[in-house]
């Protein structure tokens, strides 16, 4: 089935070939768009009770996000525990978790590069890997996605390979929990299509860096939130018309920007 031009058929098969139906899952949840589209995921393949999400408060700017993971997980039934690594922001520099401002613009531009916080994913999965041990899980699940592999190392198959033999071999004997990242090879335009197929209240999901109480518009998260939506020909239910119009403006103005570098 094609929708607005994306093959949802992907979906299908991504689902029918990675995630066994009825397992037992830990998944991360930011409270961003692309890991509450995992979690529902996550609930459709088995159910509320054999799924736990993991949220992280690593002294992040946009910390409000960890209030729309809670709500989401509170309305689908999920446990749900926020881990607390503030002492990262002492030891790991980005402009996420500094005083830097955080860089408006595409994600293609260099500067975003600022937004990388070193070793995050890998510090995060490390801990989730164990609670998923603990959890008897079957999978562990977060949700990298193409758009990310670009500026974020952490986000790319061959970490995810490799972080997953290690963490399998560190803990042999004792859980055998495979980590995974479903939406690895396709884009968040896909996942916003996938996603609105699940009934992802998107409205209830928060992806700005700079953690106003109204997205900034101008972020890279912004940005590419806006052309998510936009490439399924709905508005983000997010925004009200004049931040969605405003929203488009910057758009256009960062993709001329970044054909002009």
């Amino acid at each position: 089935m094609i929708i607005h031009g994306i093959d949802v058929g992907l979906f299908d098969r991504l689902e029918k070939d990675h995630i066994l139906r009825n397992s037992r899952i830990t998944t991360i949840i930011s409270g961003g768009m692309d890991s509450a589209t995992l979690l529902y995921f996550a609930v459709a393949r088995t159910s509320e009770e054999n799924v736990l999400a993991l949220s992280f408060d690593y002294g992040q700017k946009h910390k409000k996000e960890l209030d729309f993971a809670r709500n989401i997980c509170k309305e689908l039934g999920v446990k749900h525990k926020v881990v607390e690594l503030h002492s990262l922001t002492e030891l790991l520099y980005s402009s996420l978790t500094s005083d830097e401002a955080v860089p408006h613009g595409h994600y293609a531009e260099d500067n975003m590069k600022s937004t990388v916080v070193p070793n995050r994913n890998a510090i995060m999965l490390a801990m989730a890997y164990g609670a998923a041990i603990s959890h008897k899980s079957d999978y562990l699940l977060y949700g990298a996605h193409t758009g990310d592999h670009f500026i974020y190392p952490d986000c790319r198959p061959e970490f995810v390979e490799s972080l997953n033999l290690a963490f399998r071999i560190g803990n042999q004997g004792f859980g055998d929990v495979e980590i995974k990242a479903p939406f690895s090879k396709v884009t968040k335009s896909e996942i916003v299509t996938y996603g609105l197929t699940l009934n992802v209240p998107y409205d209830k999901t928060w992806s700005c860096y700079e953690g106003g109480d109204k997205p900034c518009l101008q972020c890279g998260t912004c940005i590419e939130r806006y052309e998510s939506f936009k490439d399924n020909a709905i508005q983000d239910p997010l925004l009200t018309e004049a931040e969605w119009e405003l929203a488009g403006k910057y758009y256009s103005e960062a993709l001329a920007k970044q054909k002009e570098s």
